[in-house]
């Protein structure tokens, strides 16, 4: 792309360009396919409504009162949509959400509040398997919360001392195929295992088959990771440091040397028999599985000994039901989901999940997944009709 100093330069040269493109992929068709129909009087289409919002983000914007003054005075003509207020956008959006659920943990007395929108979830994966996404490929599922701070009159304060929003959110590639928003007062272990367990229901009804489910430590629960090893063929889940976690590291007597650019560390795996007093408590019939655990360690600079094994190191363990693929692929697959966490701060900083229009958990839940995947229907930054501009 060609950058030229000129005075007929504006945020919104090429927007017309992406717009062609949502076009030639019949975005605007399946939008008004798979959403509510609207009542034909209506003088916005779904397609004006999305297509003006995802416009904003596209030309620089970062919040939907964009959408009005500058903007639409830009735009007013265009051949590919017809600019509404922003106040319209917000109350079609508002139309789509569902009331949040009060939902209660089994052994806690705290209330939480949950926004589950099936619908929501539901259209979102009808569009990315009309464009074909998943065709042929073996999908990797990513899970992760992620905060999104905020003065929200509902908003709960969370463990980070300050107020926002804690959604759980799956991602195939760099793909959100599913958001269940939660309020910040609950955790990322609270009902996880309820979360996880209707995200791969959804994807089960739509034929998306899982190979690999990767997650970080929040998912170290015993009722996630009793599912995902039944769900998918193989599960890579950061373990928590315990006391039975550091009597299976004790039990690992060859270490494997490794040089790597942040120094010497040490690998090794051992089989790992996890969460037996909670599979006692919950008096289970099924017996107890037994997984793998691969570990690295490396020496602390302070000395410092560790509580749980008596040795001088940091730990990083992952439990996995893959017994094949050797320790170094291991750790190497499950740091890629690193990438997630850059996802997130593209999504919040350029596509605006950090500027949240509602006041409410359910109507904020609609507004964030109505764009998350818009980024990715086209290869905006390096699509061959840039090339030439």
């Amino acid at each position: 792309m060609k950058i030229l100093k000129s005075s007929h330069i504006s945020p919104f040269g090429g927007l017309n360009f992406v717009l062609k493109e949502f076009e030639n992929k019949r975005i605007g068709h399946l939008l008004e396919q798979h959403l509510t129909k609207l009542p034909a009087q209506c003088k916005y289409s779904w397609k004006d409504l999305l297509y003006s919002f995802w416009s904003i983000y596209f030309c620089g914007g970062d919040c939907i009162e964009d959408l009005g003054g500058n903007f639409r005075d830009h735009l007013k003509d265009n051949c590919f949509l017809n600019i509404p207020s922003p106040d319209r956008v917000l109350d079609r959006f508002k139309e789509l959400s569902i009331p949040k659920k009060i939902l209660k943990s089994p052994r806690g007395k705290k209330l939480h509040q949950f926004s589950i929108n099936e619908k929501i979830n539901t259209v979102n994966l009808k569009i990315l398997q009309s464009l074909q996404v998943f065709s042929g490929k073996e999908l990797v599922l990513d899970y992760d919360n992620t905060f999104i701070f905020n003065n929200k009159a509902d908003s709960a304060n969370t463990y980070k001392k300050a107020y926002g929003y804690c959604p759980g959110i799956g991602i195939i590639g760099k793909r959100v195929v599913y958001v269940e928003n939660r309020n910040g007062n609950s955790d990322v272990k609270t009902l996880q295992g309820q979360t996880v367990s209707r995200m791969f229901d959804l994807l089960e009804q739509h034929h998306i088959k899982i190979k690999a489910f990767r997650a970080d430590s929040g998912s170290c629960i015993y009722e996630v990771i009793k599912l995902v090893n039944k769900k998918a063929n193989h599960f890579y889940i950061k373990a928590r440091m315990n006391a039975a976690l550091a009597r299976a590291i004790h039990q690992i007597n060859s270490w494997e040397e490794i040089e790597s650019t942040e120094g010497t560390m040490y690998r090794g795996e051992v089989q790992y028999t996890p969460f037996v007093k909670t599979h006692r408590e919950f008096k289970e019939t099924e017996p107890l599985q037994t997984y793998r655990l691969v570990v690295t360690k490396t020496k602390r600079k302070d000395g410092q000994i560790n509580l749980f094994t008596n040795e001088a190191y940091i730990y990083s363990a992952i439990i996995t039901n893959d017994w094949n693929m050797d320790n170094d692929d291991i750790v190497f697959f499950y740091n890629q989901r690193g990438a997630v966490e850059k996802e997130f701060d593209v999504l919040k900083n350029d596509f605006g999940w950090n500027h949240m229009p509602f006041s409410k958990l359910e109507q904020n839940t609609v507004f964030p997944y109505l764009f998350c995947n818009v980024p990715k229907f086209i290869p905006i930054y390096n699509h061959k009709v840039f090339q030439n501009i």
